[in-house]
């Protein structure tokens, strides 16, 4: 019903509500007691950068817990900066090792050579009266035969590499089967740019990335003076703030179509989306005698 309604060009309600494992309220998670006196404490989610601001709780449940949850429940945050200031708290802890007998040291991320700079930039608009999410301009329509058995096989005219742009471009979108062609093994720069009022959040299959920045506004080359090039944590999704960008580094080390996808399954399924090539370079030496 759901895919029904934007096939027929419409667009998804906000949710209902926000569920804590599967329950609108009253969930309890049972935990170890931290530094905190023995009772229950309350649990309490609410969305961020939405028209209507939805609430629910839980219950953590200490298992020494000699009393009910009590007191009022706090608002959540309401200012951006809240946001960007959790999140870049988030941190690899350089002081620990692996599981070995030797350290297992650390990925000196910040001190590769970046080999190429993808901005895009997610957009909305419609194509024949219909809603259409892109990026880059370009809004992903699959075409008959699965991309990854044209890339396995080596199809022709299946889809065609270089079909979008790796920068904003200004215009209208369009449909594409749009496909982002990149080096094996290359390290990469992606900068997720949302000039749109609502939060995003994306993906990359078949990857973990580095998350080195994020700020409000536009980005420049002059936002690499802000990235953190020493304990970034690594993930294979990230979020986007309202009106700012996000930074990653990324290593193409494993070869093949990779998808890169909004985790919002409206704007994926009607478009915001698109498949990363990591194409091997086969090099042809002539021995002449």
């Amino acid at each position: 019903d759901l895919r029904a309604q934007l096939d027929n060009g419409g667009k998804l309600p906000l949710p209902d509500g926000i569920l804590i494992n599967g329950r609108s309220s009253g969930a309890a998670l049972k935990v170890e007691p931290a530094d905190q006196p023995a009772k229950d404490y309350y649990l309490a989610v609410s969305s961020r950068f939405t028209s209507k601001i939805l609430t629910t709780t839980g219950v953590l449940h200490y298992n020494n817990s000699i009393g009910p949850v009590s007191g009022l429940i706090p608002n959540g945050p309401t200012l951006m900066s809240w946001s960007f200031k959790q999140a870049r708290e988030i941190r690899t802890n350089l002081t620990t090792n692996g599981p070995r007998p030797n350290p297992q040291g650390s990925f000196h991320y910040g001190m590769i050579n970046i080999t190429r700079t993808i901005r895009l930039a997610n957009s909305a608009g419609q194509i024949k009266g219909k809603q259409r999410y892109a990026v880059n301009s370009a809004s992903f329509y699959p075409a008959d035969t699965p991309l990854k058995l044209a890339d396995y096989f080596k199809i022709d005219g299946v889809y065609k590499p270089g079909s979008i742009s790796d920068q904003p471009i200004k215009g209208g979108i369009y449909l594409a089967t749009s496909v982002m062609q990149a080096d094996y093994r290359a390290f990469v720069e992606v900068v997720f740019e949302n000039w749109e009022n609502i939060v995003q959040s994306w993906h990359l299959d078949g990857y973990s990335f580095f998350v080195v920045g994020m700020e409000l506004g536009k980005w420049s080359t002059a936002s690499r003076k802000s990235y953190n090039l020493n304990d970034a944590i690594t993930r294979c999704t990230v979020q986007v703030y309202p009106k700012s960008w996000t930074a990653i580094y990324v290593a193409l080390d494993n070869v093949g179509m990779w998808n890169m996808r909004s985790e919002l399954w409206e704007r994926q399924y009607l478009g915001q989306q698109l498949p990363v090539a990591a194409i091997q370079q086969h090099h042809l030496i002539l021995i002449l005698l």
